[in-house]
């Protein structure tokens, strides 16, 4: 029996869903930009997304719930083990992910971890997913792009080293960095790379939204975003999150024990 990790394996060996939806990517991709009511370009303003004003307003409330859940490192899963098909872009397994909502669906118990972090993205409209995105020292995540053009992906800087002009993205032709309580927003379908040269991790609010499109390229998106959301893309991973899940829990028994006997 091949006992490869899934995380480690060529894209021949994932179900022919994932590899027909590679094939259909580039017709959504051009319905999306047809459709899309702001500009393309790979880096974005964030006058398109009045909502992220009271998230950066909170951002230091935000920086405190992931202190708190950046204690028990070792349990919040490298991004490569927790989605199989991100092995190639989180192939050093120094992207690590919380996820608080994944592609429409909450994790609750996560949720319960971070409460007002949580409270703030379901305000957010049109939410595809919002996670602690964390970079350790000397992560690098190789040259990729995203699923799909109709999604936007937008970065909050929570605890981003000081040194933080060694500490960036490269979207297209564009390198940024980030600074704590500003937004990075870019479209993820140019392809971009990232790099944190300091010697302390990197922490994000990720939250990926919906592009503001025309009807019907809304209407065909949001269908494309359903199949998504029932292909082991997205199933396979949250299979996984009971695994962490209970790495996690052990992690906070473990800090409780510590805390009475010390």
């Amino acid at each position: 029996m091949d006992q490869t990790p899934d995380y480690l394996k060529g894209p021949e060996t994932r179900p022919w869903v994932i590899r027909a939806g590679t094939k259909l990517r580039k017709h959504i991709d051009r319905l999306s930009t047809s459709s899309s009511k702001i500009p393309i370009e790979p880096i974005l303003s964030e006058d398109h997304f009045p909502w992220t004003k009271k998230l950066a307003q909170n951002w230091e409330a935000i920086a405190e719930e992931a202190a708190a859940i950046i204690k028990h490192r070792d349990a919040i899963p490298p991004l490569r083990e927790l989605s199989p098909d991100h092995r190639n872009t989180g192939r050093d397994g120094k992207w690590r992910s919380f996820f608080l909502v994944g592609y429409g669906f909450d994790v609750p118990e996560n949720c319960a971890r971070a409460p007002r972090t949580a409270a703030l993205v379901k305000q957010v409209p049109d939410l595809n997913s919002a996670f602690f995105s964390i970079i350790d020292a000397g992560g690098t995540i190789p040259r990729h792009r995203g699923v799909s053009r109709g999604l936007i992906t937008c970065h909050l800087g929570i605890a981003v080293p000081q040194d933080f002009e060694n500490c960036w993205i490269e979207v297209d032709d564009q390198k940024v960095s980030w600074r704590n309580g500003e937004w990075i927003i870019f479209d993820d379908c140019f392809e971009h790379e990232v790099a944190n040269a300091t010697r302390d991790p990197r922490i994000i609010l990720l939250v990926q939204v919906k592009r503001p499109m025309r009807f019907f390229g809304r209407m065909v998106h949001d269908l494309w975003l359903w199949a998504i959301r029932k292909s082991p893309f997205v199933t396979d991973a949250r299979k996984n999150f009971d695994k962490w899940e209970e790495a996690f829990r052990i992690a906070e028994a473990n800090e409780v024990t510590a805390t009475r006997s010390s």
